[in-house]
Formats: C-alpha cells, structure tokens, sequence
C-alpha cells in the first residue's frame, strides 16, 4: 500500500479525526453519566432523610423510639441496601445508627456526627479507594425537638456502571474505529476511482496518440472539470505537435532539393581543371559540408516519420538474434580497420516484430558508435538474449565512455559530450535520437550505462514473439 497516496492518506485522517472524536465522545459520556448518578444518589438520600423525619420524628412523642427503630429497619433496611443512616438527638445521643453493611464498604463507627445545620454534604474515604456520600440535615420537631439526621451511600453501585461503561467503551470504539476506517476507505477508493483511470490513460498517452483523451463522468463535480481541462490541454497539445511535425517534414523536404544542387555544383566545380590547390581544398571542405548538412536533414526527416508513426507500417515479425548477428558480421571490417576486437553472442530464435529494415539501423548505429569512441586495441560485445518476455540487445565497449552528467542527456538531439571529436568523427548528434525513436515506436525501450574511461554499455529491450511465426501451429 502507498503510504503517500491522497486515497491512504484521507482514509488515515478520517479514521484518526473519528477516533479523535470517539474517545472525547466517550470521556464526555463518562463524565456525564458519572454527574447524573451521583445528583441521583444525591437527591436519593436527601429524600430518604426527609422522609424519614416528616414520617417517624415528626411522630416519635406518640410512638416512641422504639417504634421509630422498627420502621426504619422495615421501610429502610439499612443492611438490605448497604445504606448508612444515624439519627441523632441534641444532646448527642444516638437514636438510631445503622450496622456494618454486607459488602464491608465502611464502618458507621468511623462515620463523624453531622454538624448542627439545615443540611449538608460530605464525601468520606472508605477503602480500596472507593468513596461514601453522607447527607445531612437538622430535623424540628412539633413539640420543638431537634435531631440531626445523616444518610449515607457508597459509590459501589456507580464505580460498577462507569466500569461497564468503560469495558464497552474499550470493546466498542475499537471495532467502531475499524469499521469506519474499512469504510472511509472504500468510500475513497470510489471517490477516487475516476483519478486513478484519469491517471492510467495519461500514462499511455505519448506524442502518437495524442488523439485518446481521459474519460469524463459527466457528474458535473472537480473530477469532470479536471478531465475537460486536461482534454482541452491534450487537443492544443495535439495541435502543436501536429504543427512542429509538419513544420519539420516541410522544412527537411524543402532543404533536401537545394542541398543536392548545392552538391552537384560542388561536385562539378571540383572536376573543374585549373583550380588552385587552396581553392580546391575550400570546395572540398565546402563539399564536406554539404554532405554532412544533408545527412542531417535526411535524418531530422528521418525522425519525424517516425515519430509521426508513418514508417511502421508493414510490420513482420523475423528472428532478431540473426539479424543481429548477420550485421555484426558485416560491420566488422570497420573494427578491425582500428585492430577493435568485435565478439557476437546470440540466443537463436529470438523473434521480434518489427521492421527488420529499421532495427537493424538500432544495431548499426550502435555498433558504429561504439567503434568510434573505442581506441585501437579495444574490444566490443554485443549479445542479443530473451528475458521477461523481452529480447535484450546489449553493446558494450571498453571505449572512452560517458561522464555521469552526460548520461541523461546522450538520446537528445543534436546533444554531444564532446561537439569538437564528435564533429571530426562525422557525428551529427543525432544517431542515438534516432535509436530512441525506433525503440519506442516498436513498445521497446534504450537505457545507457557508463562512467568516463570505463566503457559503455546500450541496453535495448523489445517485445518478443511467443514462438517462430513461420513454423506450423
């Protein structure tokens, strides 16, 4: 998964926002809840000791203490509900004070008598670090008795909930978090579906088929905006690049015709008798010239055909480790004119489809180039092998070789490492354009290794035949 990708990326902010959110969620809900029980239990006692005054000691000068005992016992039931409760008179005798509850919470002996007022609050640590509530108040008797009445609780029955609160909390918001993420994911992916299509078609759009254009959904939203920009982006480039290739077809064409007169004048006033040895060598070099220029426009015509995709028609497929080989054999005169060691190893029955007109120009060129920047007493190796569905054309040389700076720069046109060697080589700058152009207008492709006198290798990659077309199926 690509971790900077706009589609993980939002997924992360938006589960990591709603786990944000959760977790506050949950702590408000907790503290929230933890306020509601405890007015609850709050406002349980402070009923319980009221009634407890408006029903028994309102009436205890009639009915005695002990009655008021049993009722409370009855009604109440202290040690039922765990309940702490103390009746006090003014003298500060005690009345009535609850037993030891059932779950051991506190010790009514340790609870402080409640001090003589209307009502009050207080909070009593008890162990395991729980808590006990105690509510006071001072009870007005008919006959003008007082009594301090004190209600208690433990927070035993509130700890319990928020516990289970907590434990829902901690199984839930995991499993709600991953859904949401697994959702926001899919929603992200779908939102984005229409890019990443947008995105594969702009990949296979080069200068031949400018024509394709990107899908648009017609949901009228960013996304359909973005494809009709970048539709409207590709018919302008469409149109320039149709204007720069009939520009330049127009321009090598128009050049070609007075280049060959300017030649054969040259050529004619070279066969003139009676020219001087000076001026014979200026219409020599003039000559030179032109023939060089010409080469140039045959090849910059050269380019634009392919490019444009005008010269691959009547594509075959053939063996390209024999045709590899056959021109190899043929160039290596040119090497061993500079005592340049050329080798050749082949895997048989390496087909290609293709024009085997123009890649055998991809091994000419190559070769060629090799034997030039090569110094006498070298060698060269060229291979033609299969691998991953590809037939691999390697050349190597231990020749001169190419500066790292150089190396990205060496398929450009009219680019030269070295414009002063490479002009008294014959070069034009244009050989390894030209290479390129055929590799990619074939589905292949040409890559360069090498570092400045330590040779240099051309890799070159075709797609392959499964099988040789020629024989039976």
């Amino acid at each position: 998964m690509n971790i900077r990708s706009i589609r993980f990326r939002l997924g992360a902010w938006y589960a990591g926002l709603l786990a944000v959110l959760l977790v506050l969620f949950g702590g408000f809900v907790y503290v929230t809840l933890e306020r509601i029980l405890e007015n609850n239990l709050h406002e349980s006692l402070a009923k319980e000791a009221q009634t407890i005054g408006d029903a028994l000691l309102s009436k205890i000068a009639t009915t005695g203490d002990a009655y008021v005992i049993d009722e409370i016992e009855e009604h109440f039931a202290p040690r039922t509900t765990n309940h702490f409760l103390r009746v006090t008179r003014a003298d500060s005798s005690v009345l009535y004070e609850s037993g030891q509850p059932h779950d051991g919470t506190f010790d009514p002996a340790k609870v402080p008598p409640a001090e003589w007022q209307s009502s009050s609050w207080s909070e009593q640590s008890m162990p395991n670090n729980k808590k006990l509530f105690v509510y006071g108040m001072t009870y007005s008797g008919p006959e003008g008795a007082r009594y301090s009445i004190q209600a208690g609780a433990s927070n035993n029955q509130i700890s319990a909930v928020l516990q289970g609160l907590l434990i829902s909390l901690a199984v839930v918001l995991p499993l709600l978090i991953a859904v949401a993420a697994g959702g926001g994911f899919l929603l992200m992916r779908n939102a984005l579906k229409p890019v990443v299509e947008i995105s594969t078609i702009a990949k296979k759009i080069t200068s031949r088929n400018l024509n394709e254009r990107v899908p648009e959904s017609g949901t009228g939203d960013e996304l359909e905006q973005l494809s009709t920009s970048l539709n409207r982006m590709m018919e302008r480039l469409e149109d320039s690049f149709h204007h720069v290739h009939r520009f330049s077809a127009d321009a090598s064409h128009e050049i070609r015709t007075p280049l060959t007169i300017l030649r054969g004048e040259l050529e004619d006033l070279m066969r003139t008798p009676g020219l001087t040895p000076e001026l014979r060598d200026s219409v020599g070099s003039a000559l030179e010239e032109a023939e060089r220029l010409s080469r140039i426009v045959e090849q910059l015509l050269e380019m634009t055909r392919l490019e444009a995709g005008e010269m691959l028609t009547g594509l075959t497929p053939f063996d390209f480790a024999e045709m590899t080989k056959t021109t190899v054999d043929q160039m290596r005169l040119l090497a061993s004119e500079k005592d340049i060691t050329l080798r050749f190893e082949g895997t048989q029955g390496l087909y290609v489809m293709g024009d085997p007109v123009r890649l055998r120009q991809v091994v000419v060129n190559l070769v060629d180039n090799a034997i030039k920047y090569t110094s006498t007493g070298g060698s060269i190796s060229v291979t033609s092998t299969a691998a991953n569905g590809k037939a691999i054309l390697e050349v190597a040389d231990t020749g001169i070789g190419i500066p790292q700076e150089a190396i990205p720069h060496v398929f450009e046109r009219f680019y030269r490492v070295d414009g002063a060697r490479s002009r008294q080589l014959g070069g034009t700058g244009l050989g390894l354009a030209i290479v390129k152009s055929i590799c990619t207008a074939f589905g292949g492709a040409i890559t360069v290794q090498s570092a400045a006198s330590s040779g240099t290798t051309f890799r070159v990659e075709l797609p392959t035949e499964s099988k040789n077309p020629s024989s039976s199926t």
